[in-house]
């Protein structure tokens, strides 16, 4: 099983790598579930036509009884199975501690036994390596780390910070940093700088994803280009990614 937390500067465009990812694993045939760690609890919905999953917190909130997956998730693109876990009204409690309640009772409802998914994606709120947003990485949930950056000054800033947080993680037996997502801005020596950055810290560039109108179109659409466009080449640079990480490249 491929697991993977995608981590990234806030307004980076980690739901969306993350939604196409799982959108071009699935494409490929593989059995996909995302599960959106943020209390805007919108990383799913490009998958799903432009609609979200009743979010697990606001569920947990209502002590509602929960006994089955079906009451926390839905089905979107080619099957993948679509959660998002949500937070706490903004400025009252912690969103972190919404995650780690989810995760237990992903664990409670045995999801990935039942499920028995090929490739589970998590996308992580902005660039918080703490507490709750760390559990993606802990105890098991995922294997791998993706930072999603852009060659923009406080894009590799956020990424540096993510970087440095995963590796001080590496005695604990938590996910390690698997590489960098360049989702491009076409800023002036974008490419240079993102793979000086890399170099420098030994990381391998997993993928380049096109600045491309393609993306948005289909979004305001509630679709993945993967949906939408699947021989644009925003589709084409996803699926590309998702092929690599299927072989282990």
């Amino acid at each position: 099983m491929i697991k993977i937390a995608v981590y990234g500067k806030g307004g980076i465009g980690k739901s969306t790598v993350t939604s196409n990812l799982a959108a071009a694993f699935a494409s490929l045939g593989k059995k996909v579930v995302q599960i959106g760690c943020d209390p805007k609890a919108d990383s799913t919905i490009n998958l799903l036509g432009g609609e979200t999953p009743v979010p697990v917190i606001e569920l947990l909130k209502e002590d509602e009884e929960i006994e089955d997956i079906d009451q926390i998730s839905k089905i979107g693109f080619k099957g993948i199975t679509c959660i998002e876990t949500g937070g706490p009204t903004p400025g009252l409690g912690c969103a972190g501690r919404g995650i780690i309640a989810t995760f237990q009772l992903l664990n409670e409802l045995k999801l990935y036994e039942k499920v028995k998914p090929d490739v589970v994606l998590y996308d992580v709120l902005g660039d918080v390596v703490c507490g709750g947003f760390a559990a993606p990485i802990r105890e098991g949930y995922a294997d791998d780390v993706i930072i999603v950056t852009s060659g923009e000054k406080m894009s590799l800033y956020a990424a540096n910070n993510i970087y440095v947080a995963v590796k001080n993680f590496e005695d604990r037996s938590y996910a390690k940093v698997r590489g960098i997502v360049l989702n491009r801005r076409n800023i002036p020596d974008e490419e240079e700088k993102v793979k000086a950055f890399a170099c420098e810290r030994d990381l391998k560039i997993l993928g380049f994803i096109p600045r491309s109108d393609d993306i948005n179109r289909c979004e305001d659409a509630g679709k993945t280009v993967i949906e939408g466009n699947i021989e644009s080449e925003a589709a084409q640079a996803f699926l590309k990614l998702a092929s690599d990480l299927c072989e282990g490249k």
